[in-house]
């Protein structure tokens, strides 16, 4: 043993059975986690009570920062909210406005469309109302 006095050694009530050394540790080991025990046990008993001023005092402070963390994460959420909202109604503004310019764009094809039709009938019928006139010189 290491740290050990000849005194010692002759007081050892082991020493002439060194297979027997390890009761010694076992019940030192023993006595040592007895006492550990006691020492946590002693702790908890002084430790403060959940209805100590102190503990409540605690318990409200983490309550109103859990509180304020609440409020933060709502506020967040609702803002995101907002984003999402005004970026639908830019999206639902722009496809509208797309959709109105393409009726506007298709109403003036047509429009342009009937003109021609519209223009070319007035030819017809100016080419013809000559044609009958032609004949009506003729007969």
């Amino acid at each position: 043993m290491p740290g050990t006095s000849p005194a010692d050694l002759k007081n050892d009530p082991y020493k002439d059975y060194p297979g027997l050394k390890h009761l010694n540790e076992f019940a030192d080991r023993r006595k040592a986690a007895a006492e550990a025990k006691q020492q946590l046990l002693k702790k908890f008993e002084t430790a403060p009570k959940p209805t100590d001023p102190e503990m409540l005092a605690k318990r409200a402070e983490r309550e109103a920062i859990a509180a304020a963390r609440a409020a933060r994460q709502a506020e967040r959420e609702r803002t995101k909210q907002e984003e999402r909202d005004r970026k639908l109604a830019e999206a639902t503004a722009a496809a509208e406005a797309a959709a109105a310019a393409a009726n506007a764009l298709q109403a003036e094809s047509s429009n342009r469309i009937a003109r021609v039709v519209a223009d070319e009938a007035e030819r017809k019928a100016e080419r013809d109302r000559r044609y009958a006139a032609r004949k009506a010189r003729q007969r």
